[in-house]
């Protein structure tokens, strides 16, 4: 059974945790260690979280997965781009799932909450980048109707920068 709730700034340190194990698993072989540990201690913090958490333009969502937590999801509305062709769009910033989780779909549930809140929110579409070396996520994206509208250089150090597709979905 599967339960989705909002994340409180009590909920630092387990997104920390998601995150972490998220990232390594997807992005972890993208960039050379060091930079990957570093990039790791500057935006996978507590600190870091709690501020986000407690940005009001901030939606965080948690996923359960009979109980446990599995995944979580980051998500800005009325984030306008110059690639995205209206001003009332939604970002999603981060949509991470334990691997070992995967199989279960858990991530089209996350999404579809998503992008029934940015509906609710009036938004025209949701917007997201991802590294062009996670097929795995390009392919669950684009299966769902995202487009690539454009690139992006994610920078993970002062000198590893990492290729993206910057992707949309119009309702």
């Amino acid at each position: 059974m599967t339960t989705i709730t909002r994340a409180t700034v009590e909920d630092a340190a387990l997104l920390v945790d998601i995150g972490r194990a998220s990232f390594i698993d997807s992005h972890g072989m993208s960039a050379p260690k060091k930079d990957i540990d570093a990039y790791l201690e500057e935006k996978f913090n507590e600190d870091t979280f709690s501020e986000e958490l407690l940005d009001a333009t901030n939606h965080f969502y948690i996923l359960y997965y009979n109980e446990n937590p599995v995944g979580y999801s980051k998500i800005i509305f009325n984030f306008s781009h110059q690639n995205v062709p209206f001003q009332n769009a939604s970002k999603l910033e981060r949509l991470y799932l334990l691997k070992e989780y995967h199989h279960l779909k858990l991530g089209l549930e996350l999404m579809t909450l998503n992008i029934k809140k940015s509906m609710e929110q009036s938004q025209a579409g949701i917007w997201l980048f991802v590294w062009t070396g996670n097929t795995k996520a390009f392919n669950f994206y684009s299966k769902l109707g995202f487009e690539i509208v454009g690139s992006y250089e994610f920078k993970i150090s002062e000198t590893h920068y990492n290729p993206n597709h910057q992707m949309l979905l119009t309702y």
